[in-house]
C-alpha cells in the first residue's frame, strides 16, 4: 500500500498592452476607447491609473455615502450606520465597516435590502436560462458579477451603481484586517506561507481566474443584448488580466451565497453586506432572502457601536485567508487535510480495497484533521494505515472476515506505523520557515506588516494542529511495549508524499 499525504486538498502586476486581434470583430458595437482601471485592490506593483487620493478628493456630495443612496433608492429605515477604521497602508482610505445604530436585542433584523438593491446573475443577465447556460460552462458567477461591474465602472457617475463601486473601491478587497487576499500578494509576500498548503491553493485560485479571462468574451458574445449600452472593446481587450484580476478578488470578498433561491440569484452582491460586515466562525447570523429582500437579523445581543458580525460559513482558516483577507484563531472549521491511498500495484489490493469500503472509506482516501480533534483523527488513520502492513495472504483473509476496522498486526509492526505517522508530521512542521515560538514573537510585534502578520496568524495555527498530531502520535507510540521497529524491508512499502 502508498499512502500519500498531501497536505493541502481543500475543497477548494505593470499592465501590459493588449494588442487587437487579427480577425474582423463580429460585434459592430465594438470600438476603441481609452482604457479606464477598474478596482482600485491590488498587489503592490500593480499600476494603477485612478489614485486613491483622486477618489478621496472628489466632491460626490449629490450622492452622499452609500447608506443615503441607498435610502433615496428603496432601502427602508434600519439599525447600522456605517464606521471607519484606519488602514495600516496612508495612501489608502479607510476601511468602511457596519456597526448598530441602535441597542438590538438576538432575533432583532438590522437591515432589509430590496432587491432593487441588489446585484445578481438574473438582474444582469436578465434571463435565467442563459445566467444557468453561463454558470454551467466555463464561467463562475464571480466571473459574470465582475465583468458587468466593470463595465459599470467605466459609466463612471452616470452608472446607477456607481456609490456602490465607489465603496467597493474604497474597500479594495481588503478583509477586517484592511489586508488583501493573497491573490493580490507579490512572490515575495506569499514566501509568509511556506509550508502551508495554502499557497499552493492561492497559486491554482490564481490560476483558474486567468482561465475565466481568457473565456470573458463569451459572455459578450453570447448576452450582447446586455452590453449594448456599453460602447466599449469586447472584455479582454478593455480590461488587462490583472484590472479583471483585482476585480474578480474585489468580487469574491463580498459575494453574499443565498440559500433556497433560484440559480440566478444564489450568488449576490449586497450593500451594507460582506467585507461590510465582520465574519465570524461561531455565529450563526446570516443574510438571507425573504420577500423581495435581502435581511439581516442578529443571532446575538449587539450594542450600539458594535460591529455587526455574520458567519461566514463552515470554512477553514485557509478560504477565509483567500477569500476574505482574515483568519479565525476561533474556527471550529479550521483543518488540515491529510490523504492516504492504497498501493495498486499490491497483489492484494482488491482485497483491501474490499475491506476500506467495507468501513466506509476509498481507495483513496482524505482524512480531514480538525483543530481540536486531532487525536480522534489520528485515531481513525491507524487502522487504514496498518492495513498496509498485511502481506500474509493468510492474515488478510482473516482480515475479510473480520467486522469492522479490525487489522490484527505485531507490536513491532504497530510501532513501525506510529513512527511513520510521527515521522511525517515532523517533516510537514519542518517544512515551515519559523517555529511556533518564533510566530509568536512576530505577532508580538505591534508594527508587524499586516500581510506578514495574517500570514503569520495562519501558519501558527496549522502548526498548532500538527504539533497536537504530533503529541497525540507520540503518546500511542509510547502505549507499545518495547520492541524494535519493524525494518521497513519486511513490510510493504508505505510512503507518505507532499510539498513540506
Amino acid at each position: 500500500m502508498e499512502l500519500t499525504c498531501l497536505h493541502n486538498k481543500f475543497n477548494f502586476p505593470s499592465l501590459p498592452h493588449l494588442s487587437r486581434p487579427f480577425f474582423k470583430n463580429p460585434n459592430p458595437r465594438v470600438f476603441p476607447r481609452k482604457i479606464n482601471i477598474l478596482f482600485l485592490a491590488s498587489a503592490s506593483d500593480t499600476v494603477v491609473a485612478s489614485s486613491i487620493k483622486e477618489l478621496g478628493s472628489k466632491k460626490d456630495d449629490e450622492f452622499g455615502d452609500l447608506k443615503s443612496w441607498m435610502h433615496r433608492n428603496g432601502l427602508p429605515r434600519c439599525k447600522v450606520v456605517l464606521n471607519e477604521s484606519t488602514s495600516h497602508d496612508e495612501k489608502h482610505m479607510p476601511v468602511h465597516y457596519v456597526v448598530a445604530s441602535d441597542d438590538l436585542p438576538a432575533g432583532d433584523v438590522a437591515f432589509s435590502v430590496p432587491n432593487s438593491l441588489v446585484v445578481t446573475l438574473e438582474r444582469v443577465l436578465g434571463n435565467e436560462t442563459v445566467a444557468e447556460l453561463l454558470t454551467t460552462n466555463k464561467l463562475s458567477e464571480l466571473a459574470c458579477l465582475a465583468l458587468y461591474l466593470m463595465y459599470e465602472k467605466k459609466q463612471g457617475k452616470k452608472s446607477f451603481w456607481y456609490p456602490y463601486i465607489r465603496e467597493l473601491d474604497r474597500q479594495r478587497g481588503r478583509g477586517q484586517l484592511a489586508v488583501e487576499s493573497p491573490l493580490l500578494w507579490s512572490e515575495e509576500e506569499l514566501a509568509y506561507l511556506t509550508g502551508s498548503p495554502t499557497k499552493a491553493e492561492v497559486l491554482e485560485r490564481a490560476e483558474g481566474i486567468k482561465r475565466e479571462y481568457d473565456e470573458l468574451d463569451t459572455v459578450w458574445f453570447m448576452a450582447g443584448s446586455l452590453f449594448q449600452q456599453y460602447p466599449y472593446d469586447i472584455p479582454t481587450e478593455a480590461f488587462p488580466f490583472e484590472i479583471f484580476k483585482q476585480a474578480f478578488v474585489a468580487v469574491q470578498s463580498c459575494v453574499v451565497h443565498l440559500q433556497k433561491v433560484p440559480l440566478a440569484q444564489r450568488f449576490a452582491l449586497v450593500p451594507l453586506g460582506p467585507p461590510l460586515l465582520a465574519y465570524r466562525s461561531n455565529c450563526k447570523a446570516m443574510l438571507s432572502a425573504v420577500n423581495g429582500a435581502v435581511e439581516l437579523v442578529v443571532d446575538r445581543a449587539c450594542k450600539a457601536g458594535e460591529p455587526i458580525v455574520v458567519w461566514c460559513g463552515p470554512q477553514p482558516n485557509s478560504k477565509l485567508l483567500i477569500n476574505y483577507g482574515f483568519v479565525d484563531d476561533d474556527n471550529s472549521y479550521d483543518r488540515l487535510v491529510v490523504e492516504a491511498a492504497l498501493n495498486t500495484e499490491d497483489p492484494q489490493y482488491q482485497d483491501k480495497r474490499l475491506v476500506v469500503q467495507r468501513n466506509g472509506k476509498l481507495s483513496v482516501q482524505v482524512f480531514h484533521v480538525y483543530a481540536g480533534k486531532e487525536k480522534e483523527a489520528v485515531f481513525d488513520m491507524l487502522p487504514y494505515l496498518r492495513l498496509g502492513y498485511v502481506s500474509d495472504p493468510s492474515e488478510m483473509q482473516s482480515v475479510l472476515s473480520s467486522q469492522g476496522p479490525v487489522c490484527p498486526v505485531s507490536p513491532c509492526m504497530d510501532r513501525a506505523v506510529r513512527d511513520q505517522l510521527a515521522d511525517y508530521f515532523n517533516r510537514r512542521l519542518a517544512g515551515y520557515l519559523t517555529t511556533l515560538n518564533e510566530d509568536e514573537s512576530l505577532l508580538s510585534d505591534p508594527n508587524l506588516n499586516p500581510r506578514r502578520r495574517v500570514a503569520t496568524e495562519l501558519v501558527r495555527l496549522e502548526k498548532k494542529i500538527l504539533h497536537a498530531c504530533l503529541q497525540a502520535t507520540t503518546e500511542l507510540i509510547d502505549e507499545l511495549p518495547d520492541c524494535v521497529s519493524m525494518p521497513c524491508t519486511l513490510c510493504p512499502v508505505v510512503e507518505m508524499k507532499g510539498t513540506f
